[in-house]
C-alpha cells in the first residue's frame, strides 16, 4: 500500500513546499502565487481517496501536514524585512487549517463516494476549502486573536478598506481571504477535469 501511495505522497509534499515558497510572492493586491498551487492539495487528496480509500488519503494528509510543519520551522528561521518569513500565527493558522480542512475533505468524500462521480470531489473540496480559508486567515491575521502572538504586529492586515477595493469596508485580511477563497472555488470546479481523467485512466488499467 505504501508503494502505491508514493505518487500521491510525493505530489502532496511538492504542493506544500511549492506553496510555502510561492506565498512569499505577490500576485496583484489580494493574492500570492501560492494561492494557485495550494488548492491542488485537495485534488491529490480526492484522487487518493477515490483510488485507495479514506485511510490512504488520511496518510497522505499527514505527510502534507508534516511537510508543512517542516516548511514553517525553516521559514521561522529566515529573516525578512519585517521579521521571520513565517510568524508563529501564520504557522499555527497554516497547520490547523490544513489538517482540519483536509480531514474534512476526506470524511465528506468518503460519505459521498457512491453518489454521482462529481459530487464527492466537488462538495468535499468546496467545503474543505471554505473551512481552510476561514481558519487560516482568522488565526493568522484577525485582531481578535492578537493575544496568540503579542509581539507580531498585524495592524497592516486589519486596516479597514473597501472589500476587494470595491465593496463595503472590512479589514484588509478579509479581502485577502475572499480572494483566496475565490481561487480555491474556481480550482475546485476546474479540478473535476483532471480528477475524472486520472480516475478513468486508473480504472482502465486495473480492469
Amino acid at each position: 500500500m505504501t508503494a502505491r501511495l508514493l505518487p500521491a505522497i510525493a505530489a502532496m509534499a511538492v504542493i506544500v513546499i511549492a506553496s510555502n515558497i510561492l506565498v512569499q510572492h505577490l500576485f496583484g493586491p489580494w493574492l500570492t502565487w501560492g494561492a494557485f498551487t495550494y488548492p491542488l492539495a485537495f485534488l491529490v487528496n480526492d484522487i487518493t481517496n477515490r483510488l485507495h480509500g479514506a485511510a490512504a488519503a488520511r496518510r497522505v494528509v499527514w505527510v502534507g501536514f508534516a511537510t508543512g510543519i517542516a516548511c514553517s520551522l525553516v521559514g521561522s528561521q529566515i529573516m525578512g524585512d519585517f521579521g521571520p518569513l513565517v510568524s508563529f500565527r501564520v504557522a499555527l493558522g497554516s497547520g490547523v487549517a490544513f489538517l482540519a480542512a483536509q480531514m474534512l475533505d476526506v470524511t465528506l468524500f468518503d460519505r459521498l463516494r457512491r453518489s454521482a462521480w462529481w459530487k464527492a470531489p466537488l462538495i468535499s473540496t468546496l467545503l474543505g476549502s471554505s473551512l481552510d480559508t476561514t481558519l487560516f486567515f482568522t488565526i493568522a491575521f484577525s485582531a481578535q486573536l492578537a493575544w496568540t502572538e503579542p509581539g507580531n504586529d498585524v495592524s497592516w492586515a486589519n486596516e479597514v478598506l473597501p472589500l476587494l477595493g470595491l465593496g463595503p469596508e472590512a479589514p484588509l485580511w478579509v479581502s485577502l481571504a475572499v480572494a483566496d477563497w475565490g481561487v480555491k472555488l474556481t480550482i475546485a470546479v476546474f479540478g473535476l477535469i483532471p480528477f475524472r481523467l486520472i480516475v478513468a485512466r486508473w480504472a482502465a488499467r486495473v480492469a
